[in-house]
């Protein structure tokens, strides 16, 4: 289920096509209801009760859509005596149910990716995401009312919004890769924030709360219930309670340590990953040569009495970072059914546009590109994909945390972007700010989590797989997985020049083929073996774009004829800006910035 549109409050807006617009995302059909002061849309890819699911949803006196899934809807149903009472086999349904008996308490409930409009018995109307930020929604306030959807093609379509670039949003795409917080490249439209839950009264928003993907930092601060708060939102930390270990990082686990903890962490992961298989439709994963994939991938194969199919993407270009070895190793132990893509010059070129069409919320980083191929790859054999995402974050896997721990003169520096303005640098670590009582790792993962995370990596999985009608799934983002994480001695995420030491020392026993103690490639596209001989082409057309040609004049064509990093985020906003800002088609943008 992959696609919601809707107004709330006001009357006269085209619903319609709005949900039309997000075709793509729930290819096996439409619905519009329309109901007293709202009009729900729903755009269904079925994969959980496939004829009893559609949705728009009513139960126990109210109404909802919702894009993703509610991964514990089996045990919210049997936990609160819901069974009897559920008319479908909905993902969904248990939260109406359990709404109309405790009203927004229920939203604290829920364990999955979402994005979801519900309408209470009591006349409430409720706009709710994710904790991590999975799924996409957007939202506008005009003159009639308030609009939500799941992409901002939908309020295009609907002639809600002109296609005004915001400048400042923009510039964040160009120096770091993704846009910051709430907004988005589009004046007057904004994201809803991961984890916040709207109240919406006559198309107006009238109260806003954030659930936080952690479990508060108890032992370190000296208020455990403390909020952390973001302009005028109060952010509570959820209402669990977990046992807390010490946080020491200057000695290095020793010998037996973890033992217990080993256990525990591989019964997280099973369950999580058991949950995250419930579906109708044939799923399988996303398989790198990394160790979080390969995580995934040993539990799957303990969970499956077939083979699992696994995709993996590797790289057609002289020098470049190839994974498909290393994958296909694991693929074997584990007795996978494993197939592998290719991805070159001619693939960059032919998906280069599409995934600019596809990302109308952009993130420029060069990982859409095997991700859009992989999912193109994977359609038709799979509805559900698990990947990886999320395990660097949890478990402290990035070289940067590593840096972020040393002292000055071994090297250490802060884990923050770097090659930014002060400007843009000032706007980040005010998006990044961790809570109070968070070591310094911590500190360190909050900030990717709370900005890079939803930002970018999961911008890039669903839009990449749902263009494809693929749903993507983050076994790591899982409540108990997180809780488990958050709570783990420093020692335990980062010792000896290793990250996620723990997840290293559970696959060691668990999938020794994954080798992974072995020094990790980095992951790395060829962007710009396959641009350079044409960016002098590029460089002489850069200019006749509207957006870079405002934002960075004569300096777009130096950048684009300077070797390095900085030539795909322009090539990338470029293409991407005639296609949104200009309406050109994908291949008519292309053709615009590099002819031939």
């Amino acid at each position: 289920m992959c696609a919601i549109a809707g107004q709330l409050g006001g009357s006269g807006v085209a619903v319609d096509p709005m949900i039309r617009a997000l075709r793509h995302r729930g290819p096996d059909g439409l619905r519009t209801e329309q109901l007293p002061g709202a009009t729900l849309a729903h755009a269904r890819l079925s994969i959980i009760d496939l004829e009893g699911g559609w949705q728009p949803l009513h139960a126990a006196g109210g109404s909802v859509v919702g894009n993703g899934e509610i991964y514990n809807y089996v045990e919210l149903a049997h936990d609160h005596d819901l069974t009897d009472q559920l008319a479908t086999g909905s993902d969904f349904e248990p939260l109406l149910h359990l709404y109309a008996r405790e009203g927004e308490r229920a939203f604290q409930r829920l364990r999955g990716m979402y994005a979801l409009c519900l309408i209470g018995p009591d006349g409430k109307a409720w706009l709710a995401r994710d904790p991590f930020g999975i799924k996409p929604l957007y939202i506008m306030e005009h003159d009639a009312g308030l609009a939500f959807a799941s992409e901002p093609h939908a309020f295009f379509a609907a002639g809600l919004m002109q296609r005004v670039l915001d400048d400042c949003a923009a510039r964040e795409l160009l120096e770091l890769n993704y846009v910051l917080g709430e907004r988005t490249p589009y004046q007057g439209l904004r994201r809803v924030a991961p984890g916040e839950v709207l109240e919406v009264r006559d198309g107006r928003i009238v109260s806003s709360h954030r659930r936080s993907p952690f479990p508060p930092l108890m032992g370190r601060d000296s208020s455990p219930k403390a909020s952390r708060v973001e302009g005028s939102r109060s952010i509570p930390a959820p209402g669990r309670d977990l046992p807390t270990l010490p946080a020491s990082r200057a000695v290095p686990p020793h010998e037996g340590e973890g033992k217990d903890l080993l256990t525990r962490l591989d019964a997280v992961l099973e369950d999580s990953v058991r949950v995250h298989q419930r579906a109708d439709v044939p799923y399988g994963l996303f398989l790198s040569g990394g160790i979080d994939s390969a995580a995934i991938a040993t539990i799957m194969a303990r969970l499956n009495t077939r083979p699992v199919t696994a995709f993996t993407c590797g790289f057609d270009a002289p020098g470049a970072k190839d994974e498909r070895a290393q994958a296909e190793k694991v693929a074997r132990a584990l007795n996978l059914d494993w197939r592998e893509t290719s991805f070159g010059e001619a693939d960059f070129w032919r998906i280069l546009p599409e995934v600019a069409w596809s990302l109308d919320d952009p993130t420029a980083d060069y990982a859409i590109l095997p991700t859009y191929k992989l999912a193109e790859a994977a359609k038709g054999t799979l509805t559900v994909v698990l990947t990886g995402e999320g395990g660097d974050e949890l478990f402290g896997g990035y070289g940067r945390y590593r840096r972020a721990l040393r002292p000055a003169w071994l090297g250490g520096r802060p884990a923050e972007p770097r090659g930014t303005s002060p400007q843009m640098l000032a706007a980040w670590r005010d998006a990044a700010r961790a809570p109070r009582g968070a070591t310094p790792l911590q500190a360190a993962q909050w900030a990717d989590i709370a900005t890079w995370l939803p930002n970018d990596l999961l911008l890039k999985l669903d839009r990449c797989l749902m263009a494809h009608g693929l749903e993507g799934r983050t076994p790591f983002l899982d409540p108990e997985v997180a809780a488990f994480a958050w709570a783990l001695p420093d020692r335990l995420k980062v010792s000896g020049g290793y990250g996620k030491w723990i997840l290293r020392k559970w696959l060691e026993r668990t999938c020794p083929a994954a080798e992974p103690w072995a020094k990790k490639q980095g992951f790395t596209v060829p962007v710009d073996t396959w641009i350079a001989p044409r960016a002098a082409d590029i460089a002489g057309n850069l200019g006749k774009v509207a957006a870079v040609s405002r934002l960075l004049g004569d300096e777009a064509a130096a950048r684009m004829q300077t070797p390095g990093a900085g030539r795909w985020p322009l090539l990338f906003f470029a293409v991407w800006s005639l296609i949104h800002l200009e309406g050109a088609t994908p291949r008519e943008a292309l053709a615009a910035v590099c002819p031939g």
